[in-house]
């Protein structure tokens, strides 16, 4: 599968006068990143805050002024109503609480406030204010009575505010409203209400207190599988070893280092969850012992480290499942890959495995790209290659599909 929806995609921002406007021209450039059409809005008080000719610069488009709504030049053109036509998405960000106000009763004397009442697409608002303002009753009330009214409206995030206070009212990063308005597009639903939990990364198995025994995973499988079915309405829980991947937002991250931690932790988690998928580069062996020491060389030549087995997270889940719980495994393979997939595919109790080799300059480790095939019992389902993002999705299509003739 394709990510299309992504792609050629068209966005009306709306920016109200906050000081956190200054970031808007970065949310600009975060979407023009991905292809798409962008115009703006700015309300009177947003030009004090951001230059329009900054912004209409960034968009490759010009910048719509409060003086456009009615003029005798621009105003035949019906802005208000044309730009929410063409616009497949409108982002109100920074909203102010006057921009909620008008909002929440339907107040259309500008020509922001008129756009949101003619739009018939998704308006996704992100208020951003002063810590006392958003807690006030008036504006609580107003973004209550928007998100009856259907709009999205989100939470501002905690921190140091320009006024000097620190509380919730920071506008998000140009990234997390990236990732809502995805959410928002993306066309299958179809994991709402559903639990899932994915292993991503490496584990570290410590040899002394500065070295450890480790593998080349990125976790950027893990965080795509993350990322792409939290936009399909998934309720995500990420089991991460360390990596420098950013957890995904939108999941709750969890992390741990070795195979012994991810084991536990695996096992807390697993009973309340309808998907698991083990995407983690699990280390199959660890030390047999720790020195408390760094280990010197002493004169010697040659150091033996011997090693005992870690437990196997895959089989321990497949043995501990709960009825209806579906069960994806990985397999990372150098050599013999379909062979060996199917003995683990069988003797683990999984549903499904997916097989991709890691070896070579086009192995999978660290590259943000995949190629993979995915079995189950009755043989191969899907294969796919692309993106990290596009084969996440794939693996969640052969989910929903193995579901479904498991009857969940």
């Amino acid at each position: 599968m394709t990510l299309g929806w992504k792609k050629d995609r068209r966005l009306l921002l709306g920016i109200c006068g906050g000081i956190s406007a200054y970031k808007t021209p970065e949310l600009v450039r975060e979407f023009k990143k991905l292809g798409w059409e962008v115009e703006t809005v700015l309300t009177t008080a947003a030009e004090r805050f951001v230059s329009p000719l900054v912004i209409s610069t960034l968009s490759g488009r010009r910048a719509w002024l409060e003086e456009d709504f009615l003029s005798r030049e621009e105003g035949w053109k019906i802005p208000h109503i044309n730009l929410v036509e063409w616009a497949d998405v409108t982002l109100i960000a920074p909203a102010t609480a006057s921009f909620l106000h008008k909002a929440a009763w339907g107040d259309a004397s500008d020509i922001l406030s008129a756009s949101i009442l003619a739009s018939k697409k998704p308006v996704l608002i992100f208020p951003a204010m002063n810590v006392f303002m958003w807690g006030h009753c008036a504006v609580r009330e107003n973004v209550h009575r928007c998100r009856e009214l259907g709009y999205g409206v989100f939470e501002p995030e905690e921190g140091f505010l320009a006024c000097g206070y620190e509380g919730k009212g920071r506008l998000p990063s140009p990234g997390v409203i990236r990732e809502e308005v995805l959410r928002t597009l993306e066309p299958t639903k179809d994991m709402k209400g559903t639990r899932v939990l994915i292993t991503s990364g490496p584990t570290r198995e410590a040899i002394d207190p500065v070295r450890f025994i480790s593998n080349y995973s990125s976790g950027k499988m893990g965080a795509s599988l993350a990322r792409t079915s939290w936009y399909r309405g998934a309720e995500v829980t990420m089991i991460t070893g360390p990596s420098q991947e950013p957890p995904p937002h939108g999941s709750r991250v969890i992390n741990v280092v070795s195979a012994e931690e991810m084991y536990e932790t695996a096992m807390s988690e697993a009973p309340s969850q309808d998907i698991i998928v083990m995407a983690a580069a699990v280390g199959d062996f660890r030390p047999s012992s720790f020195s408390k020491d760094k280990i010197k060389r002493k004169g010697e030549k040659s150091f033996i480290l011997e090693m005992k087995q870690n437990r196997d997270i895959a089989a321990a889940l497949g043995a501990a499942r709960k009825p209806g719980q579906f069960l994806v495994g990985f397999a990372a393979e150098t050599g013999n890959a379909m062979e060996n997939a199917r003995e683990k595919l069988e003797k683990k109790k999984l549903d499904q495995i997916v097989v991709n080799e890691v070896s070579g300059p086009e192995g999978a480790f660290g590259s943000d790209r995949n190629s993979v095939r995915i079995l189950d019992s009755g043989g191969e389902l899907f294969s796919s290659e692309g993106s990290k993002d596009e084969v996440a999705e794939a693996i969640w299509d052969a989910v929903a599909q193995g579901r479904k003739d498991h009857g969940q």
